[in-house]
């Protein structure tokens, strides 16, 4: 049987704070995670190598014949050609890095032990298209491209659901709607791109959609929002107020009036009423972003770069975010005033002044949040949280 291994690597680290909770292709980028991606191009069960604390939440499967891809690599019809006529023991690689290897039980014992496998056939596959993470800002950079891909995907030979005349739309050949969805009143704009309306979404009256955009299963959009493409609201997500180019992974509220764009919302946020974000400096410059692994920020080449905010993270009403504000895992921030570029995870306070979000605390916030969408709070959450909170300690300067 064959099975997909999705591994880590060092891109991992350019990705924080996202990938604090998860491995790297469990990151959403369009309609589907890149592991969902994977998934459904090659049609077979996939599995993990990553973080030895997420190993158990997200732990390997192995077989007789492995694909050993790169987390960070979306496939395409290209790429997962190649891959099909690979041989045992052959490796692609892009430059230097390691694309996919096709190897045996033996093998991947050996790569998963850290032992030499240079004997592996490598062949450089430059020229071939496909789509790869490689910074934070690619998240929302590729969601375009990546949402026009996966709605080809999976609505290839399907018929979307009738909307009713309720609703005013344009390009209805681009528009998607799935059983159990409830639009009434809304406009949806398909022209510049396709929208897909996800199984129990509920797209609230006045609600203005300009695609490419994604409204995933059980998301809703509140009455009279107003989303701009490319545009991806990630599973049981609650937005309101007007969103341009921003990537909800899940399980995250914006439930208000106010903007974000060009920004990357992590799982089980909350975001107060009127919170807003910059995406733009005043002086039209690039925007230099922080990296979490380097504590230094980087060039990020680009004129609009919004908020990334972590997994589990809240902030009070009329909350301000800067240009190019990067939000650790478990943060907790309030205060009108405009906040600072980063805020490192386990942050309670605001511009002023910061405390340490207490552990204790920040469980039970966290088993209050999911358990209102009847998710459990696991063990391993636990673990993994217990870990990013005493990896990220040294984040926070006023413990020093």
């Amino acid at each position: 049987m064959e099975h997909i291994i999705l591994f880590d690597n060092e891109i991992r680290d350019r990705l924080l704070p996202f990938t604090y909770t998860r491995p790297v292709c469990e990151l959403r980028v369009g309609m589907l995670t890149i592991k969902e991606k994977w998934e459904q191009w090659m049609g077979c069960k996939v599995s993990y190598i990553t973080q030895d604390y997420l190993a158990e939440k997200f732990p390997i499967e192995r077989g007789d014949t492995n694909f050993v891809i790169n987390g960070s690599v979306m496939p395409s019809e290209q790429l997962c050609t190649l891959i099909r006529q690979m041989g045992f023991n052959e490796a692609y690689l892009r430059g230097e890095e390691l694309i996919v290897a096709k190897l045996d039980a033996t093998q991947l014992d050996k790569l998963v032990n850290d032992e030499d496998i240079s004997e592996i056939a490598g062949f450089d596959i430059q020229n071939t298209s496909f789509l790869k993470l490689d910074h934070l800002w690619d998240i929302f950079g590729l969601n375009d491209e990546a949402i026009r891909s996966d709605f080809e995907v999976l609505t290839r030979g399907r018929r979307s659901r009738l909307l009713s005349r309720t609703n005013q739309v344009m390009g209805s050949e681009q528009v998607f709607v799935e059983d159990g969805a409830e639009v009434e009143c809304c406009i949806l704009n398909a022209t510049t791109g396709p929208i897909y309306i996800g199984k129990g979404a509920k797209l609230l009256e006045g609600s203005m959609l300009r695609g490419p955009v994604a409204v995933m299963d059980g998301a809703v959009i509140k009455m009279g929002s107003k989303i701009y493409g490319a545009t991806t609201l990630g599973p049981g997500s609650k937005v309101g107020g007007e969103l341009n180019n921003v990537v909800f992974w899940g399980n995250s509220n914006k439930s208000h009036d106010g903007y974000l764009g060009n920004s990357v919302i992590g799982e089980w946020c909350n975001l107060g009423a009127g919170t807003s974000c910059s995406n733009m400096k005043n002086n039209y410059s690039t925007v230099r972003l922080w990296n979490d692994a380097l504590q230094d920020y980087e060039e990020t080449d680009l004129q609009f770069v919004g908020l990334f905010m972590g997994d589990h993270v809240k902030c009070g009403i009329h909350t301000a975010f800067n240009t190019g504000t990067v939000v650790g895992v478990g943060a907790n921030i309030f205060g009108t005033e405009l906040q600072p570029k980063y805020i490192p995870s386990f942050a309670w306070g605001g511009a002023q002044r910061w405390e340490t979000h207490e552990m204790g605390k920040a469980f039970e916030m966290m088993e209050r949040v999911m358990s209102r969408k009847e998710v459990r709070f696991s063990a391993e959450d636990r673990l993994v949280v217990m870990k990013i909170f005493e990896d990220t300690s040294l984040h926070r300067s006023w413990e020093k």
